[in-house]
């Protein structure tokens, strides 16, 4: 994710390469006030953002006061205006990128782009390291600021990475696991909270940002940029929205996919689905909606408008005759048909009346016949899967205490549904207080204890999703859910472990949950997990490891030869990744024991740290520095 610089001869404004001394301080003021002029930074890096900026705008006074010295600024202050100017310029790409860019595509690489802030760090460190004080007279109290200002400039370059690690966990199951897994939803949920990615509105800007970074790249970074694209269809689809063609510029629905040539008018598409309108329909906001998405909309118990976000006067619907009209004429004119509304399989939860039909499926659940029951319970466990609208509309009607109930019912299959109908349930944050309040986790955990193998792994995927709610992780913990969750770790299925481990992991952010894991055992299978190549799970493994390692029982059982031993070999032979996790846990255990360094520089661990250091990631080269530090502080190299 290269920006740029002065190496290049930098960037300049308008295509002036040669500033001359009339408009060098006019330039870098534009520069500075067009930062102002942004909008909001993207959540992941709008600390840092917002510190850049503050730290620009503190050089206008300095400008201004240069800009007095008119006609009599040296050659030399010049010199040192142009390359303020480049620097600066290198921070407002970086800055435009972190206000206008993909949302998704600043978090997954977002070791790339921390490492172009601390560029412009060490940029602008390096000019003011520079500064012509004597050339360049500026009042006591500017200098004051400009040797405050290195200061900070001098402090952000060493700054640590402070990366979200429950964010970093989520992008790699996300990316490891299959598309039909349930406990995909909640994480996709989950992201799409974090990065603000859950509203139609957020998603049709997002969408626009992708298909510009698509258009930039060319072809380049193919495997990258498809992950982009198949994250955002996924936010699309937990949010209940269609979605069109991202990587061509105009928007191209899939009712066009053999028509390529023909681009449907802006004004005839649905801002929600972004397809043709067949029944346009206005709402009090004065916008125009397909009838069927806005009824879906308002039947969330949403009661704004999706484009505009304002609250609504009412919920009725006008049809729009004269849009209507229109999109009927350019149809006609461009031999083009109308999607025809397809009717509902028996699959699916399309129903004239799916509140009706919720109402009697929660009903059932309390039936005093079994098959009725059976039958229920695996219905609301469909219906819930994939569809946001009958998860709120299940928990409306009353359906979470006797789902609740049905997980101690002695039916095995009822069990199994129950618990992944309440999986699928948790997926909307508000059910997840209201499962929790129910008193289901001691019931969950029960499940994952006794329950039928496909029973264990969703009650695994459940325990997840609900420990979402940091209050949940105690209650799981004290619960005492983690032995079975290590149990399933152990001895589950592949999938039972996936879903175990990233349970375990979120669970473990906990500080009390840590000791609780170690108590359990958790480190003997998640060392297992490391020799077990082939089960794609070593991240996670290190991930957790890391965690562990923060507590003092973990940092005993794990401070043996052995271990740490297997670090330095994946530090050696490891993927990227691997490395980067490898070395975060021996930097954590060797912070804490000299002894464990010695024993790491006694397995060969120096030559493959000065290799990363030499081509490995940003993140690993600075874990290798810290890493080097402390031997140097040993004095055994």
């Amino acid at each position: 994710m290269a920006l740029g610089g002065e190496e290049e001869g930098g960037e300049t404004l308008e295509g002036d390469n040669e500033l001359d001394k009339s408009n060098v301080v006019e330039e870098i003021q534009r520069v500075i006030e067009s930062v102002a002029q942004f909008g909001e930074y993207r959540k992941t890096h709008r600390k840092e953002c917002h510190n850049l900026a503050r730290r620009m705008k503190i050089l206008l006074p300095l400008i201004e006061e240069i800009r007095d010295l008119g006609p009599h600024i040296p050659e030399k202050g010049i010199t040192w205006l142009k390359h303020l100017k480049d620097a600066l310029v290198f921070a407002k790409k970086l800055l435009k990128m972190c206000s206008e860019g993909s949302k998704i595509h600043l978090v997954l690489e977002s070791e790339a782009v921390m490492s172009n802030f601390r560029s412009t760090y060490e940029k602008l460190s390096r000019v003011f390291d520079d500064f012509p004080g004597t050339e360049l007279e500026i009042s006591d109290e500017l200098k004051e600021q400009l040797e405050l200002m290195c200061v900070q400039l001098r402090r952000a370059k060493r700054r640590t990475d402070t990366q979200d690690i429950e964010l970093a966990m989520d992008m790699i199951v996300v990316f490891s696991k299959d598309d039909h897994r349930n406990a995909d939803s909640a994480i996709i949920e989950r992201l799409g909270q974090k990065l603000e990615l859950h509203t139609v509105e957020e998603l049709n800007i997002e969408t626009l940002a992708v298909r510009n970074l698509v258009r930039e790249r060319k072809g380049k970074n193919a495997d990258s940029t498809q992950q982009i694209i198949d994250l955002l269809k996924k936010f699309k689809q937990v949010a209940g929205m269609e979605d069109p063609n991202i990587p061509d510029e105009p928007v191209m629905p899939r009712v066009l996919d053999k028509c390529t040539s023909l681009v449907i008018p802006h004004e005839f598409l649905c801002p929600i689905t972004l397809e043709i309108m067949t029944d346009p329909v206005i709402i009090a906001s004065g916008q125009t909606y397909e009838r069927e998405s806005i009824e879906k909309w308002f039947e969330s118990n949403r009661d704004t408008c999706p484009k505009t976000r304002e609250p609504l006067a009412h919920l009725s619907l006008a049809p729009n005759y004269a849009l209507k009209n229109l999109i009927s004429v350019w149809c006609e004119e461009n031999n083009f048909k109308l999607p025809k509304k397809e009717p509902c399989s028996s699959e699916e939860s399309c129903v004239a009346d799916p509140k009706g039909e919720i109402a009697a499926l929660v009903g059932d659940l309390s039936s005093v016949h079994l098959e009725v029951q059976r039958k229920a319970v695996k219905k609301i466990r469909m219906i819930s899967k994939e569809n946001s609208e009958n998860r709120v509309l299940v928990a409306e009607n009353g359906g979470i205490p006797p789902l609740v109930q049905l997980l101690s019912y002695p039916d095995s299959k009822i069990q199994e549904d129950a618990v992944t109908a309440l999986l699928n349930l948790s997926i909307d944050e508000g059910n997840k207080i209201l499962i929790c309040r129910e008193g289901a986790i001691p019931a969950i955990i029960e499940v994952l204890r006794s329950g039928s193998i496909e029973a264990k792994e969703n009650s695994a995927a459940a325990l997840f999703s609900l420990s979402m709610l940091d209050e949940n992780k105690e209650i799981v913990g004290l619960s005492n859910g983690i032995p079975p969750l290590v149990e399933l770790l152990r001895n589950g299925t592949i999938r039972g472990k996936k879903d175990a481990i990233t349970a375990l992991f979120g669970l473990s952010l906990n500080h009390s949950n840590k000791g609780r894991a170690i108590e359990a055992g958790i480190l003997a299978p998640l060392q297992q997990l490391l020799k077990d190549t082939n089960l794609g799970m070593i991240d996670e493994a290190l991930s957790i490891l890391l965690l562990l390692a923060s507590n003092p029982e973990g940092r005993q059982e794990l401070g043996q030869l052995p271990f740490i031993q297997t670090l330095v070999e994946f530090i050696r032979q490891g993927t990227p990744r691997n490395k980067e996790c490898a070395l975060s846990v021996l930097l954590e255990l060797g912070s804490n024991n000299s002894n464990l360094i010695l024993a790491a520089l006694q397995f060969g661990v120096y030559e493959h740290l000065i290799e990363i250091k030499e081509s490995g990631t940003a993140r690993a080269k600075r874990k290798v520095d810290a890493l080097l530090h402390l031997m140097s502080k040993s004095e055994h190299i």
